[in-house]
């Protein structure tokens, strides 16, 4: 039997651990939010209503982390948008990589250290109009990828903010105010959501900051 070199052995195995690299670039984020006169505009035409609170909420009517393709759902999904040079496995889960949380600039070296924050959380959205929407509407809202609903972030980060809005929680990084609050009016104009008036004025003020 024939034996290959030592160097070409080397060369085989990093083709077939790089098959599960996913290249991506330091601070990958979710995609961007509009610029700051199209979100002025969006939250202009944002209805100004009281919350309907969270009487009748549960997670479970927010069906999420969907599959996305083949073993991939939607988390391992962000994982992989949102790290640098993450390795998966055959299942499509994080076995290693680095992700930075845009939150409260920390980076985070384990999957398990990592959430991935709904940025209109679930209950807030409830309560600004997904309790009247079908359970399949609100599976898409929970799994979205095609704005800013979605990121990774430091898990008890993720844990302080809760279900709260932008009223009750901003990020511990002053300097994502901006960032962050762009994508909480570009969620909540594109899904028809309302605001409360604190969450408004909240918004307004961080929004003061770009």
């Amino acid at each position: 039997m024939t034996r290959l070199p030592p160097a070409l052995l080397l060369i085989g195995a990093l083709v077939v651990a790089a098959t599960h690299l996913t290249a991506t670039p330091a601070f990958a984020s979710p995609p961007d939010p509009p610029a700051l006169s199209t979100i002025n505009s969006e939250l202009a035409t944002i209805a100004t209503k009281a919350e309907t609170g969270s009487a009748g909420y549960s997670r479970d009517l927010f069906p999420h982390w969907s599959t996305q393709s083949g073993s991939c759902d939607t988390r391992e999904i962000v994982l992989q948008r949102d790290g640098v040079d993450v390795v998966t496995s055959s299942t499509c889960s994080a076995t290693s990589g680095n992700w930075y949380s845009v939150y409260d600039g920390a980076w985070n070296y384990a999957s398990s250290d990592v959430d991935i924050d709904h940025v209109v959380a679930l209950s807030e959205a409830w309560g600004s109009g997904a309790s009247t929407w079908t359970t399949s509407k609100r599976q898409q809202f929970a799994n979205s990828l095609s704005d800013g609903q979605l990121i990774a972030v430091t898990d008890n980060v993720n844990a302080s903010k809760s279900d709260r809005d932008a009223a009750e929680w901003q990020p511990p990084l002053a300097s994502y105010h901006c960032t962050y609050a762009k994508h909480v009016v570009h969620v909540k104009y594109g899904w028809g959501l309302s605001m409360d008036s604190a969450e408004k004025a909240a918004i307004k003020s961080m929004l003061a900051t770009c």
